[in-house]
């Protein structure tokens, strides 16, 4: 049994009811509800899980369809510090340079080293087959073929993989650097070219040099089926250097700890491998040039002083001599020769840091700290110079004289050796560089691709899916608010619900059978499943209507709708069922001349109803059908009149109707919805009480409110609604237990 409020009869018999202006402001606090929201999901479960299936669909197409990229990684170790060999580690002074880890990435990701990259392996040319769009690249990446598959449906234009090109040179005019040219593939090696317009530039074959309109184009490998296209991309240097550069990773691993790890990312295993390792080549490579350079530099100074010092040490060994043999032998006394060895000390002492300010002078200013503190020793080693020179001017002079002639013979020497076998050990270091880093882990691609990952693909898929279906079913709420709830309708229109009528599930299973023709006869629910909550529902409003017609002129009742599609006819057909079932005598009219469809379930033919009578051609009793329900009677429409509303407006359908309140306890008429046709307001102001059905999340509350104005512009005074195919599972989530009471019965 229904829980409907319980209508009094003075509420009833109001003749006209004065709708209330509604709130259009906020909605009410229960539409921003948990409940609310629990019930909404609810509502719209088998969209959500529709939508949420296709986003996986079109997931699942997506990995298909996607490239895969693969990682090829590798690892070298930066030394922070320049290392030679273990027998030159007094040179090591020269080169002593700290190595930035920083500067080491700079230098990897550098058009320096990737411009040879690109140079040796010819990555400013770009050619690839053309592909099926959509999913022709993933299926061709799915056939393990030893040649060039055969075309699918025909389409020979494009590649089903196994096609094979190998490009040795291509050349293109400047205004064509960056875009694409088409090879269109003939028979026996033979080719065409077109360019990015697609007009014919030349013919040409496998293993010959093409060259017209400023192309060039040398093939050394062409397999594919006649009529493959590929297309041929010509970038400029600095373009296929950016290309490297956009999957280019460098970091390092571990703070400070001077180990890179490199990683290129590519369509193509092998060929992102490969690059990886040319890169690595190039870089090692540049490191030991640059090592080897300064070496070369350092030895063709050196080698440029020698001749010099060979000179000088020449001439001071003269000079000694002479003097010598001109005073006869002259002996260096223990003090003398004490004095000349610091002397030949201190002056090779400075000669070395003057070789190292000059050569620290080729990179620094003279600003720089370690040329700020080699001046300082020269300072100092000066003014030692200075004391000694003293000492020595204390000597006789003969002593002075052999001394300096002697100090210019040692030091002359010394640093003549000196620089000679430095000379020889920079020739030993040149063929040894070794640079300062060293490659660890040579490049290697990894087997599973790094994009797309199928899990990750998927579970986007399932989130975007279940967010879109939220957000459309958002959207549409927020488009079109509709009526959930009969409080509405009560509350916006001040008019009373009679009945609440569940959703069936029942009715919508007999509906198909109905319309599969596999139950042409009897096909009420009050019949099949009268312990249905719908018809219970129903029973409570027979209840109700009783009190409706005790003042009414007539025993007719009017229903109608706002719109098609609302239940009017199922509302309509039952509630007359279970009036006869309660001892009345009901007669059931069919007042939608245009589309009603009563006839069919009860199993009878259009023809013979109220068309018919107005006409004049049948009389009441030939119209009045009987039913399988005992005290319930059909009339149908008739055939479709051309003009239903003049039809309707004809005195004989009032006498109609008069005879059939006279002959019957209650008088039903199904009429078309009113916003539609004026047919109900015509049928309304000859019936005794006028019923609208409302259908649960169908009606926004001001379409409601002008089916209500419409039926009082004609003088129609409407009792009230039915509230049909509620939703009781709706309002179980929003209210939790309170959305069973639309759902009691006595079973």
């Amino acid at each position: 049994m229904s829980t409907d409020k319980l209508i009094q009869p003075d509420q009833i018999n109001q003749p006209n009811h004065q709708i209330p202006t509604r709130d259009v402001g906020l909605p009410d606090d229960d539409d921003f509800s948990i409940g609310e929201v629990v019930a909404t999901v609810m509502s719209y479960k088998w969209f959500i899980l529709a939508f949420t299936s296709f986003a996986l669909v079109v997931g699942v197409l997506a990995l298909f369809a996607i490239t895969p990229i693969y990682r090829a990684n590798s690892v070298l170790q930066v030394e922070e510090t320049s290392k030679g060999l273990p027998a030159l580690k007094e040179l090591q002074g020269m080169f002593e340079d700290t190595t930035s880890v920083s500067t080491e990435m700079e230098i990897i990701t550098s058009r320096m080293v990737l411009g040879r990259v690109v140079d040796r392996m010819q990555l400013t040319i770009k050619a690839e087959p053309v592909y099926l769009p959509l999913f022709g690249k993933g299926y061709a990446r799915r056939q393990d073929a030893f040649g060039p598959v055969a075309p699918v449906l025909g389409l020979s234009s494009y590649a089903w993989g196994g096609e094979q090109i190998k490009v040795e040179s291509f050349e293109v005019p400047d205004e064509w650097l960056g875009f694409q040219q088409t090879l269109i593939v003939g028979e026996n090696g033979q080719y065409q070219l077109l360019d990015g317009d697609d007009n014919p530039v030349f013919e040409g074959k496998v293993g010959e040099t093409a060259t017209a309109q400023g192309f060039s184009l040398f093939l050394s490998n062409l397999q594919a089926n006649p009529g493959t296209r590929f297309a041929l991309t010509k970038f400029s240097r600095e373009e296929a250097i950016e290309n490297i550069l956009e999957n280019l990773s460098v970091t390092e691993r571990g703070k400070k700890s001077g180990v890179l790890e490199v990683s290129l990312l590519g369509p193509d295993r092998a060929l992102a491998s490969v690059t990886l390792d040319e890169i690595m080549t190039s870089y090692v490579r540049q490191n030991v040039e640059r090592r080897s350079a300064e070496a070369e530099n350092t030895l063709k100074f050196l080698e440029a002083q020698l001749p010099e010092l060979k000179r000088q040490l020449d001439t001071a060994e003269a000079s000694y001599n002479n003097y010598r043999q001109t005073r006869g032998s002259v002996d260096l006394t223990l003090e003398t020769q004490s004095v000349l060895q610091s002397i030949v000390e201190v002056d090779n002492d400075i000669v070395k840091l003057q070789q190292q300010r000059e050569e620290l002078r080729q990179n620094y200013t003279a600003q720089h700290p370690r040329v700020m503190t080699i001046d300082a020793q020269l300072e100092r080693l000066r003014s030692r110079r200075g004391v000694f020179d003293r000492d020595v001017s204390r000597l006789p002079d003969t002593q002075q004289t052999a001394l300096q002639l002697k100090r210019d013979v040692e030091v002359s020497t010394a640093l003549y050796t000196q620089l000679l076998n430095t000379a020889q050990q920079l020739r030993v270091s040149k063929a040894g560089t070794v640079g300062d880093v060293r490659v660890i882990d040579t490049a290697i691609t990894s087997r599973l691709p790094v994009k797309p990952k199928p899990k990750v693909v998927l579970a986007l898929a399932l989130v975007l899916g279940v967010a879109g279906a939220l957000g459309l079913i958002w959207l549409r709420k927020m488009m079109r608010v509709v009526v959930e709830d009969p409080e509405k309708i009560e509350k916006g229109l001040g008019l009373p619900v009679y009945a609440t009528v569940p959703h069936s599930a029942a009715e919508v299973a007999l509906a198909r059978r109905v319309k599969a023709q596999k139950q042409p006869v009897s096909a009420l629910l009050a019949l099949e499943t009268p312990e249905d909550d719908a018809i219970e529902s129903l029973r409570s409003l027979r209840t109700t209507l009783h009190f409706a017609l005790m003042d009414a002129n007539a025993k007719s009742i009017l229903i109608s709708g706002a719109s098609p599609a609302v239940g009017k006819s199922f509302i309509a057909r039952n509630l007359g069922t279970v009036l006869a079932q309660s001892g009345k005598t009901v007669a059931l009219v069919d007042g939608d001349l245009r589309k009603g469809h009563l006839h069919r379930e009860f199993g009878f033919g259009r023809e013979g109803g109220v068309s018919e009578y107005v006409s004049g051609s049948a009389n009441l009793a030939q119209i009045v059908r009987t039913t399988a329900v005992p005290g319930l009677s059909l009339i149908t429409t008739g055939q479709r009149p051309p003009n239903p509303s003049e039809l309707l407006m004809h005195g004989r359908f009032e006498d109609l109707l008069e005879r059939l309140n006279e002959a019957f306890d209650v008088v039903i008429v199904d009429a078309p919805p009113i916003l539609a046709v004026s047919d109900a307001a015509i049928i309304g102001r000859l019936t005794g009480a006028t019923l609208i059905v409302a259908r649960a999340g169908v009606h926004p509350i001001g379409e409601l409110e002008q089916t209500v104005k419409r039926f009082s512009q004609a003088g129609v005074g409407v009792k009230g609604f039915v509230f049909n195919d509620f939703d009781t599972n709706r309002q179980r989530y929003r209210y939790g237990y309170s959305g069973y009471v639309y759902r009691y019965n006595y079973k």
